[in-house]
């Protein structure tokens, strides 16, 4: 049985585009209508394959964006101006459009609410996405376990999930953010790069034993990850999953 279930996962599957909502001016959420999709965990991801006319194929992994429990499976994407999927995907997909899919993959960086907490979430850029899916499954089981999201972007334009970020924002939630380019006229948050003494800052007290989730760019992911060790959270409570220029 449990063979059966992993070569399920791995079947591609038709997926069509029910949605598609502008996040950024570079990045995009497709909702999907699935087939046979089995469900999937917080923090999961898919992969996507186009197939142009000639028969070339091309694919890509994206995390998945919604909670488990969410009626449409979301990935969102950023554009990769050289890609071979993200600029179809994040700039030229429509709805009624559709392409092959496959997952829930992954078992490793996936959380549910009976992991427990307090959850610390630390995310550069898109990075950001399958920690937004355990930030909605978090939200639709009604969990009362603190959470905090440590959120780095170039500017505030280039915050993903934007709106639903600030109407989350202390209502069970403490959203911070560190713009590392740009910033409004005002702002009166952090504006440098998250690093050892930003996260001593913001990063729960240690005797709470937190549950710790970073993703994001390479460099990111692996100072933050150290910078946690050094503060005292468990190796085995720090979750890490990063990616790199992969041609989208």
């Amino acid at each position: 049985m449990a063979g059966t279930a992993v070569l399920g996962r791995l079947t591609w599957r038709p997926a069509r585009v029910a949605e598609v909502i502008a996040e950024t001016e570079r990045v995009n959420t497709l909702v999907l209508d699935v087939a046979g999709w089995p469900g999937h965990r917080a923090g999961q991801h898919v992969d996507i394959r186009l197939t142009a006319d000639d028969g070339y194929r091309a694919q890509r992994s994206y995390s998945i964006a919604s909670a488990p429990d969410d009626p449409g499976l979301a990935i969102t994407v950023e554009r990769i101006d050289d890609g071979e999927v993200s600029p179809y995907l994040a700039g030229e997909a429509r709805a009624g459009d559709e392409f092959e899919l496959r997952g829930p993959i992954g078992g490793y960086f996936v959380w549910d609410v009976g992991a427990g907490g307090p959850l610390l979430l630390v995310a550069g850029g898109s990075g950001v996405v399958p920690l937004m899916a355990m930030i909605r499954h978090w939200r639709r089981e009604g969990s009362d376990l603190p959470v905090r999201l440590l959120y780095s972007s170039r500017s505030l334009d280039d915050v993903i999930y934007r709106q639903e970020l600030d109407a989350l924002d202390g209502a069970g939630i403490e959203v911070v953010h560190t713009l590392t380019r740009s910033q409004p006229p005002g702002w009166t948050g952090y504006n440098r790069r998250i690093d050892a003494a930003l996260l001593a800052e913001v990063a729960f007290p240690t005797a709470e034993r937190p549950l710790a989730f970073v993703c994001g760019p390479t460099r990111l992911v692996e100072g933050a990850s150290r910078a946690l060790g050094a503060l005292g959270y468990e190796p085995a409570r720090i979750k890490t999953e990063r990616f790199g220029p992969t041609g989208g």
